[in-house]
């Protein structure tokens, strides 16, 4: 009895591991589109995953092992059919910022990688238990505003720091002006290799040229084949253009990464921000592809999935991954259904390290730049900050603020000032909301705000007040001082009414507060009068007693109500532009 227990207990668990259930309900159909679009994939993986690698201030090969791994255990968790997880343009400056300060100037590659392997250990984790403690939430943390000023300071970032090897020499620095300031002191000096100049601006041109017109064609392969023919035919290595050369041949092994233990520390800060980053792309990635396959998109696995991914690379030499737009649209384009189509492209190159390493040996590492310049344009998003400084200029400021943080201070400590501006953000809404007194419009349902309507109808001695916030510590004595001028009107009113439907929530402080008003205005004779009040928030206010100062009478279920009641005790008639 016990052994069928634990059989049927090993088989529900089974059930619930995505990539078991996607192999339980496999369609034979789908067979030759997911063979079709893994081939396809695996042209755009290659060359990407090498020239990201280089991106993160890695050996190329770590792509290729990074993009295997992530594959097969996105495959083995993953919620998606047929999201695409790899090393990300996005990431790379991030995981080069986190380890490169770490492994030194001149280090040796193997502790950049084992440092690189750690991040991807660490961001697993970080996944793994915001999965469990259901914090998928965590990815709205970012605004769109502070994500675009992001992205766009990162794209700038990525292509100053890719200029100096498309044009075939070597930058020294650290920060974005140190960057920029090498950058002309080498043009100024002739450094520039026209060899390499000329593959690496004709590689961005011909990618550029072949998305816009040829969007079908493959364009990262078109432009890699025909440098590695340039390379061959004119000898591009023997004038001056530095080439990939031979890749080290087979499966990358199973390595437990080795790293002091003051690593851990600045990786750990590094690992939040990566997390962060690849949790928000992926939401959004998979929202996007969910919504033309009619799936739902399930954060908390997005998070458990993200995190086997990154656990996987992180024991194979490899560094931390996100979701790709670009290789997920490739793959769907090609007909991908499953993650099948990820395994394809996984074992391709597997077979391509094991069978022929020396492949892209003759690939110039210009034409790895195009590549990574042409993929941070598309990080770029100067309509979206045109928009936003057309339609809020707040958002574009805080925008420019996120961009200035990734430009001039790094990429990390951008994302830390791009997640506290859109906490800032949401909390300065909260401090400061807008608020308004309603009067009554002719030929218009409800009250509306006197400002949108100068003409509106009032009754004399009573004003209606909206505040579009919860009450609480922050915000609550703004509130005070607002209703104290209204009841400091000219001439006073007796009622007060409070349209509180926008009112969420009313904490202890706000409380407090609330009793010292309404004691204030009873020394007046102002009533303090409150409408629409949601039931759980009443029920908080009785609670906290305030009904031994505030008239339990002076509680209506509608704006109407009050007004109503008010006109009976009154006889006051409506009239335009009355106090």
């Amino acid at each position: 009895m016990a052994n069928r227990h634990a059989t049927a207990w090993a088989r529900s668990g089974l059930r619930a591991v995505p990539g078991v259930r996607a192999v339980s309900s496999y369609r034979r159909e789908w067979l030759a589109k997911d063979l079709v679009a893994g081939v396809v994939l695996t042209t755009l993986l290659v060359p990407q995953g090498m020239a990201y690698a280089e991106l993160a201030g890695l050996p190329p090969i770590t792509g290729l092992y990074t993009s295997i791994l992530c594959l097969l255990g996105y495959a083995l968790c993953g919620p998606s059919r047929i999201l695409v997880l790899g090393p990300d343009s996005s990431l790379g400056p991030m995981i080069a910022a986190t380890v490169l300060p770490l492994a030194g100037a001149g280090a040796d590659p193997d502790r950049a990688v084992a440092l690189a392997s750690m991040l991807a250990l660490m961001v697993a984790l970080v996944m793994i238990l915001a999965s469990v403690a259901r914090l998928g939430f965590v990815a709205d943390l970012i605004s769109k505003p502070t994500m675009i000023g992001y992205m766009n300071g990162l794209a700038l970032t990525i292509l100053i720091g890719q200029l100096p090897k498309l044009l075939g020499f070597k930058v020294e620095a650290d920060t974005l002006i140190g960057e920029c300031v090498g950058l002309v002191e080498k043009l100024t000096a002739g450094a520039v290799v026209p060899a390499a100049a000329a593959v690496g601006v004709g590689g961005v041109v011909l990618l550029l040229v072949l998305q816009r017109r040829l969007p079908k064609v493959p364009a990262v392969l078109v432009m890699v084949v025909l440098a590695i023919g340039a390379a061959a035919v004119f000898g591009l290595g023997e004038h001056g253009v530095g080439l990939v050369g031979v890749l080290p041949k087979g499966f990358p092994p199973f390595t437990l990464p080795d790293v002091r233990l003051d690593d851990l520390g600045p990786l750990s800060a590094g690992a939040l921000g990566i997390a962060v980053v690849s949790l928000a792309d992926t939401i959004s990635n998979a929202s996007a592809f969910a919504a033309r396959t009619g799936q739902e998109v399930r954060g908390n696995q997005e998070m458990a999935g993200i995190g086997a991914a990154n656990l996987a690379a992180g024991f194979f030499q490899g560094f931390p991954v996100s979701t790709s737009g670009s290789r997920t649209a490739v793959a769907e384009r090609a007909g991908a259904r499953t993650q099948l189509t990820g395994v394809v492209g996984a074992a391709l190159i597997v077979l391509m390290l094991v069978l022929v390493p020396g492949l892209f040996r003759n690939l110039p590492q210009p034409a790895l730049a195009a590549v990574v310049i042409v993929a941070s344009l598309s990080l770029a998003d100067l309509p979206g900050t045109v928009r936003l400084w057309r339609q809020r200029r707040a958002e574009f400021l805080l925008s420019l603020a996120a961009f200035v943080g990734v430009a001039f201070l790094g990429v990390l400590p951008g994302i830390a000032i791009a997640v506290a501006l859109s906490v800032l953000n949401v909390f300065r809404r909260a401090w400061w909301p807008y608020d308004a007194v309603l009067g009554r419009v002719p030929g218009l349902e409800g009250f509306h705000d006197i400002r949108s309507y100068p003409g509106a109808q009032r009754l004399p001695g009573l004003v209606i007040y909206r505040f579009d916030a919860p009450l609480f510590f922050a915000n609550a004595r703004a509130f005070r001082d607002q209703v104290r001028r209204l009841a400091h009107g000219d001439p006073p009113p007796s009622w007060i009414v409070v349209a509180a439907e926008p009112m969420t929530d009313v904490d202890t402080t706000a409380a407090d507060v609330l009793e010292d008003l309404d004691q204030a205005l009873n020394a007046e004779h102002v009533h303090l009068v409150f409408a629409e009040l949601k039931d759980p928030v009443r029920r908080k206010i009785e609670r906290y007693g305030l009904t031994r100062t505030i008239d339990p009478d002076h509680f209506f279920p509608t704006v109407e109500a009050a007004v109503a009641a008010y006109r009976l005790r009154t006889g006051a008639q409506w009239t335009t532009g009355a106090g």
